[in-house]
Protein backbone atom coordinates (compact mmCIF):
# COMPACT_ATOMS: atom_id res chain seq x y z
CA UNK A 1 0.00 0.00 0.00
CA UNK A 2 0.58 3.42 -0.36
CA UNK A 3 -0.81 6.53 0.35
CA UNK A 4 -0.26 10.19 -1.27
CA UNK A 5 -1.38 13.55 -0.40
CA UNK A 6 -2.49 15.83 -3.00
CA UNK A 7 -3.46 19.68 -2.99
CA UNK A 8 -6.21 20.95 -5.38
CA UNK A 9 -5.98 24.61 -4.16
CA UNK A 10 -7.01 27.04 -1.35
CA UNK A 11 -10.30 28.29 -0.69
CA UNK A 12 -11.90 30.82 1.69
CA UNK A 13 -14.68 30.77 4.28
CA UNK A 14 -16.22 32.82 7.05
CA UNK A 15 -14.23 32.08 10.03
CA UNK A 16 -16.96 32.54 12.20
CA UNK A 17 -19.02 29.90 10.36
CA UNK A 18 -15.67 27.94 10.55
CA UNK A 19 -15.57 28.07 14.48
CA UNK A 20 -18.97 28.45 14.96
CA UNK A 21 -19.47 29.63 18.93
CA UNK A 22 -16.04 30.13 19.49
CA UNK A 23 -14.75 33.77 19.76
CA UNK A 24 -12.82 35.57 17.09
CA UNK A 25 -10.64 36.35 19.46
CA UNK A 26 -9.50 32.86 20.21
CA UNK A 27 -9.67 31.45 16.84
CA UNK A 28 -8.36 34.40 14.57
CA UNK A 29 -5.23 33.25 16.65
CA UNK A 30 -5.25 30.14 14.66
CA UNK A 31 -6.23 30.76 11.22
CA UNK A 32 -6.09 34.56 10.89
CA UNK A 33 -8.98 35.87 8.73
CA UNK A 34 -8.50 38.43 6.26
CA UNK A 35 -10.43 42.17 5.85
CA UNK A 36 -13.33 40.11 4.93
CA UNK A 37 -13.27 38.29 7.85
CA UNK A 38 -12.65 34.90 5.72
CA UNK A 39 -9.82 32.08 6.57
CA UNK A 40 -7.84 30.39 3.92
CA UNK A 41 -8.25 26.39 3.79
CA UNK A 42 -6.81 23.64 1.48
CA UNK A 43 -8.57 21.27 -0.34
CA UNK A 44 -6.78 18.01 0.24
CA UNK A 45 -7.38 14.51 -1.21
CA UNK A 46 -5.98 11.35 -0.76
CA UNK A 47 -5.02 8.57 -3.10
CA UNK A 48 -4.34 5.17 -1.74
CA UNK A 49 -2.59 2.61 -3.96
CA UNK A 50 -4.16 -0.72 -2.55
CA UNK A 51 -3.98 -4.21 -3.82
CA UNK A 52 -4.23 -3.33 -7.54
CA UNK A 53 -6.91 -0.55 -6.51
CA UNK A 54 -6.32 3.34 -6.89
CA UNK A 55 -8.45 4.83 -4.84
CA UNK A 56 -9.29 8.82 -4.46
CA UNK A 57 -11.11 10.13 -1.58
CA UNK A 58 -13.24 13.61 -2.26
CA UNK A 59 -12.45 15.44 -4.98
CA UNK A 60 -12.41 18.97 -4.14
CA UNK A 61 -14.71 21.73 -5.83
CA UNK A 62 -13.74 21.07 -9.79
CA UNK A 63 -14.19 23.69 -12.12
CA UNK A 64 -17.52 23.23 -13.94
CA UNK A 65 -19.08 26.06 -11.89
CA UNK A 66 -18.92 29.71 -13.05
CA UNK A 67 -16.78 32.82 -12.21
CA UNK A 68 -19.56 34.09 -10.10
CA UNK A 69 -19.65 30.82 -7.92
CA UNK A 70 -15.81 31.05 -7.73
CA UNK A 71 -15.65 34.11 -6.93
CA UNK A 72 -17.65 33.65 -3.71
CA UNK A 73 -14.60 31.43 -2.57
CA UNK A 74 -11.38 33.42 -3.42
CA UNK A 75 -9.59 30.39 -4.82
CA UNK A 76 -5.71 30.20 -5.41
CA UNK A 77 -3.04 28.10 -6.16
CA UNK A 78 -5.53 25.70 -8.07
CA UNK A 79 -4.25 22.94 -10.04
CA UNK A 80 -6.09 20.46 -12.26
CA UNK A 81 -7.00 16.54 -10.94
CA UNK A 82 -4.91 15.91 -13.91
CA UNK A 83 -2.27 18.04 -13.09
CA UNK A 84 -2.02 17.03 -9.21
CA UNK A 85 -2.42 13.48 -10.37
CA UNK A 86 0.38 13.77 -12.72
CA UNK A 87 2.89 14.75 -9.96
CA UNK A 88 2.14 11.63 -8.37
CA UNK A 89 2.80 9.58 -11.30
CA UNK A 90 -0.64 8.83 -12.70
CA UNK A 91 -4.27 9.60 -15.15
CA UNK A 92 -7.73 10.13 -14.24
CA UNK A 93 -7.99 6.59 -16.04
CA UNK A 94 -6.28 5.22 -13.60
CA UNK A 95 -8.48 5.90 -10.70
CA UNK A 96 -10.55 2.66 -9.70
CA UNK A 97 -12.20 3.95 -7.38
CA UNK A 98 -13.39 7.60 -6.22
CA UNK A 99 -14.84 7.85 -2.44
CA UNK A 100 -17.14 10.20 -1.13
CA UNK A 101 -17.07 10.92 2.80
CA UNK A 102 -19.93 12.96 1.30
CA UNK A 103 -21.89 15.17 -1.35
CA UNK A 104 -20.99 18.59 -0.37
CA UNK A 105 -19.35 20.87 -3.19
CA UNK A 106 -16.34 21.14 -1.93
CA UNK A 107 -15.81 17.64 -1.52
CA UNK A 108 -17.12 16.25 -4.81
CA UNK A 109 -17.59 18.71 -7.46
CA UNK A 110 -14.41 17.31 -9.04
CA UNK A 111 -16.27 14.10 -9.81
CA UNK A 112 -18.60 15.44 -12.32
CA UNK A 113 -17.25 17.84 -15.37
CA UNK A 114 -18.30 19.32 -18.24
CA UNK A 115 -17.93 18.13 -22.14
CA UNK A 116 -20.28 20.29 -24.29
CA UNK A 117 -23.18 20.58 -22.97
CA UNK A 118 -23.33 17.31 -20.71
CA UNK A 119 -22.02 16.62 -17.43
CA UNK A 120 -19.72 13.31 -17.11
CA UNK A 121 -17.89 11.70 -14.73
CA UNK A 122 -14.24 12.77 -14.37
CA UNK A 123 -12.84 9.66 -13.56
CA UNK A 124 -14.21 7.53 -16.55
CA UNK A 125 -12.96 4.20 -15.12
CA UNK A 126 -13.73 4.59 -11.19
CA UNK A 127 -16.16 3.15 -8.96
CA UNK A 128 -18.27 5.69 -7.18
CA UNK A 129 -18.66 5.10 -3.67
CA UNK A 130 -21.74 7.06 -1.36
CA UNK A 131 -24.10 5.42 1.26
CA UNK A 132 -27.67 5.24 1.05
CA UNK A 133 -28.45 7.16 3.79
CA UNK A 134 -26.48 10.22 2.75
CA UNK A 135 -27.45 9.83 -0.68
CA UNK A 136 -30.79 10.18 0.07
CA UNK A 137 -29.79 13.22 2.17
CA UNK A 138 -28.00 14.97 -0.55
CA UNK A 139 -30.96 14.27 -2.93
CA UNK A 140 -33.34 15.52 -0.99
CA UNK A 141 -32.03 18.33 1.10
CA UNK A 142 -33.63 20.56 3.69
CA UNK A 143 -33.57 24.53 3.06
CA UNK A 144 -30.68 24.83 5.12
CA UNK A 145 -28.28 22.36 3.46
CA UNK A 146 -29.04 22.66 0.04
CA UNK A 147 -27.16 25.31 -0.93
CA UNK A 148 -24.28 22.93 -0.07
CA UNK A 149 -25.78 19.73 -2.30
CA UNK A 150 -25.44 20.89 -5.99
CA UNK A 151 -27.73 18.69 -8.58
CA UNK A 152 -24.88 18.88 -10.98
CA UNK A 153 -22.17 17.32 -8.90
CA UNK A 154 -24.44 14.70 -7.78
CA UNK A 155 -27.51 13.01 -10.24
CA UNK A 156 -24.97 12.25 -13.59
CA UNK A 157 -23.00 10.14 -10.96
CA UNK A 158 -25.78 8.16 -10.78
CA UNK A 159 -26.64 8.39 -13.93
CA UNK A 160 -23.27 7.35 -15.29
CA UNK A 161 -24.15 3.96 -13.53
CA UNK A 162 -20.54 3.74 -11.92
CA UNK A 163 -22.37 4.81 -8.50
CA UNK A 164 -21.97 1.90 -5.47
CA UNK A 165 -23.27 2.15 -2.21
CA UNK A 166 -21.75 1.58 1.42
CA UNK A 167 -24.28 0.01 3.97
CA UNK A 168 -24.33 2.17 6.36
CA UNK A 169 -24.65 0.77 10.04
CA UNK A 170 -28.01 1.80 11.80
CA UNK A 171 -26.96 2.74 15.22
CA UNK A 172 -24.45 5.48 15.36
CA UNK A 173 -22.30 4.34 18.40
CA UNK A 174 -21.12 0.69 19.29
CA UNK A 175 -21.94 -1.05 22.85
CA UNK A 176 -18.00 0.64 23.63
CA UNK A 177 -19.18 3.79 23.02
CA UNK A 178 -16.97 3.53 19.99
CA UNK A 179 -18.11 5.19 16.06
CA UNK A 180 -19.81 2.27 14.07
CA UNK A 181 -17.82 0.97 11.24
CA UNK A 182 -17.63 -1.45 8.42
CA UNK A 183 -14.79 -2.89 6.00
CA UNK A 184 -14.22 -1.35 2.70
CA UNK A 185 -10.99 -3.16 1.47
CA UNK A 186 -8.59 -5.24 3.80
CA UNK A 187 -6.98 -2.24 5.16
CA UNK A 188 -9.67 0.26 4.97
CA UNK A 189 -12.45 0.72 7.19
CA UNK A 190 -15.26 3.42 7.27
CA UNK A 191 -16.39 5.36 10.22
CA UNK A 192 -19.90 6.78 10.26
CA UNK A 193 -20.46 10.04 11.63
CA UNK A 194 -23.66 12.07 11.76
CA UNK A 195 -22.82 15.82 12.95
CA UNK A 196 -21.68 17.67 10.35
CA UNK A 197 -24.33 16.39 7.94
CA UNK A 198 -26.17 12.48 7.69
CA UNK A 199 -23.97 9.74 7.25
CA UNK A 200 -20.80 11.44 6.44
CA UNK A 201 -17.67 8.69 5.65
CA UNK A 202 -14.28 9.04 7.63
CA UNK A 203 -12.17 6.28 5.77
CA UNK A 204 -9.43 4.37 8.70
CA UNK A 205 -6.08 2.78 7.05
CA UNK A 206 -4.21 0.49 7.98
CA UNK A 207 -0.25 1.76 6.77
CA UNK A 208 3.02 0.91 7.63
CA UNK A 209 1.58 -0.38 11.49
CA UNK A 210 0.08 3.06 12.31
CA UNK A 211 -3.94 3.41 11.77
CA UNK A 212 -4.56 6.49 9.66
CA UNK A 213 -8.20 8.63 9.85
CA UNK A 214 -9.12 11.16 7.04
CA UNK A 215 -10.99 13.35 9.22
CA UNK A 216 -13.10 15.23 6.18
CA UNK A 217 -15.36 17.44 7.91
CA UNK A 218 -15.79 15.70 12.06
CA UNK A 219 -12.48 17.97 12.27
CA UNK A 220 -11.76 20.12 9.05
CA UNK A 221 -8.43 21.08 10.89
CA UNK A 222 -6.23 20.88 13.54
CA UNK A 223 -7.42 23.97 15.11
CA UNK A 224 -10.82 22.27 15.33
CA UNK A 225 -9.71 19.81 17.73
CA UNK A 226 -10.51 21.05 20.81
CA UNK A 227 -14.28 19.80 21.68
CA UNK A 228 -16.27 23.38 21.68
CA UNK A 229 -14.33 24.35 18.34
CA UNK A 230 -17.62 23.01 16.25
CA UNK A 231 -18.34 24.48 12.92
CA UNK A 232 -21.34 26.84 12.44
CA UNK A 233 -22.20 25.04 9.31
CA UNK A 234 -22.97 21.47 10.87
CA UNK A 235 -26.60 20.21 11.06
CA UNK A 236 -26.27 18.58 14.38
CA UNK A 237 -23.47 20.36 16.46
CA UNK A 238 -24.17 18.01 19.52
CA UNK A 239 -23.75 15.28 17.46
CA UNK A 240 -20.86 16.73 16.14
CA UNK A 241 -19.77 17.22 20.02
CA UNK A 242 -20.39 13.93 21.10
CA UNK A 243 -18.76 11.96 17.99
CA UNK A 244 -15.44 14.34 18.63
CA UNK A 245 -15.11 13.32 22.16
CA UNK A 246 -15.77 9.68 21.30
CA UNK A 247 -13.33 9.79 18.97
CA UNK A 248 -10.92 11.71 20.39
CA UNK A 249 -10.51 9.49 23.40
CA UNK A 250 -10.24 6.62 21.50
CA UNK A 251 -7.82 8.03 18.65
CA UNK A 252 -5.41 9.70 21.71
CA UNK A 253 -5.43 5.91 23.43
CA UNK A 254 -4.74 4.20 19.90
CA UNK A 255 -2.32 6.54 18.62
CA UNK A 256 -4.20 6.89 15.31
CA UNK A 257 -2.64 9.92 12.62
CA UNK A 258 -4.94 12.21 11.94
CA UNK A 259 -4.85 13.31 7.87
CA UNK A 260 -6.73 16.74 7.45
CA UNK A 261 -8.85 17.71 4.26
CA UNK A 262 -9.05 21.60 4.95
CA UNK A 263 -5.88 22.57 7.18
CA UNK A 264 -4.14 25.15 5.17
CA UNK A 265 -0.90 24.16 6.79
CA UNK A 266 -0.84 20.90 8.46
CA UNK A 267 -1.47 17.53 6.38
CA UNK A 268 -1.48 15.53 9.49
CA UNK A 269 -0.94 14.93 13.04
CA UNK A 270 -0.79 13.09 16.29
CA UNK A 271 -2.83 13.25 19.78
CA UNK A 272 -2.00 13.78 23.18
CA UNK A 273 -4.43 14.25 26.48
CA UNK A 274 -3.24 17.34 28.44
CA UNK A 275 -5.16 19.50 31.30
CA UNK A 276 -6.87 21.30 28.91
CA UNK A 277 -8.26 17.91 27.16
CA UNK A 278 -7.13 16.34 24.16
CA UNK A 279 -4.60 18.19 21.34
CA UNK A 280 -2.29 18.21 19.13
CA UNK A 281 0.87 16.37 19.69
CA UNK A 282 3.15 15.52 16.64
CA UNK A 283 2.92 17.50 13.16
CA UNK A 284 3.59 15.26 10.47
CA UNK A 285 3.25 14.45 6.51
CA UNK A 286 2.73 11.18 5.04
CA UNK A 287 5.69 11.29 3.39
CA UNK A 288 7.26 11.52 7.49
CA UNK A 289 5.45 7.82 8.65
CA UNK A 290 7.97 5.26 7.78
Amino acid sequence: MKLHSINHSYFKLDGGAMYGVVPKSLWNKLNPADENNLCNWALRSLVIEDEGRLILIDTGMGFKQDAKFFGHYGMSDTKQMDEALAQIGFTRNDITDVFHTHLHFDHCGGSIEKQGDKLVTAFPNATYWSNPLHWDWAVNPNDREKASFLKKNILPIQESGQLKMIDAPTNEFTNDGLLESVPFTKNIRVRFVNGHTKSMMLPQIEYKGRTIVYMADLLPSASHIPLPYVMGYDMFPLTTLKEKKSFLTEAVNKDYILFFEHDPVIECCTLQQTEKGVRMKEVLKLADIK
